[in-house]
């Protein structure tokens, strides 16, 4: 993991930014928010990127400790593939972990150029609760729903 995440004084942080209620959230300047924000995208970054490193590991492992015979379909015990589904399953995991930086990177980009939090579809502010919850949302719920399509 990298050495973000094991600042202690980091995670505290993060740990205390997360369990501010609504109110209080909201009452934070948008300096405090962006720099809660910021380091909450950098946790979550590393974690998916340990998360599709340790995947795809698993991954590799599962096809080098498979053997031909491993893929055929045994009736009798209805084992057939196991070792190629799990391989499959870890690789479209670590996949979507992937998606999820590139989705951080791009959230962490728009802090940078001062558009964090613009819904990309109505252009509104999306509320800071959902931010946190989400914090590399693209959309405000309405869009993400498609609430405005439905007009």
């Amino acid at each position: 993991m990298t050495q973000y995440v094991q600042d202690k004084n980091a995670q505290e942080r993060v740990e205390e930014y997360l369990n501010l209620d609504d109110e209080k959230l909201d009452s934070l300047s948008g300096e405090e928010f962006l720099q809660g924000q910021t380091e909450l995208l950098k946790i979550e970054r590393a974690t998916y990127l340990d998360q599709a490193s340790t995947l795809k590991a698993e991954a590799d492992t599962i096809a080098q400790e498979s053997e031909p015979g491993d893929t055929q379909f045994d009736e009798e015990s209805g084992e057939g593939g196991t070792a190629t589904i799990d391989r499959e399953r870890d690789l479209a995991l670590a996949a979507q972990a992937r998606a999820a930086v590139e989705e951080i990177d791009d959230a962490i980009r728009k802090i940078g150029h001062g558009t964090y939090g613009i819904c990309e579809v109505c252009h509104s502010p999306i509320p800071r609760a959902r931010l946190r919850a989400l914090p590399y949302a693209r959309l405000c719920v309405k869009c993400k729903e498609g609430g405005l399509s439905k007009r």
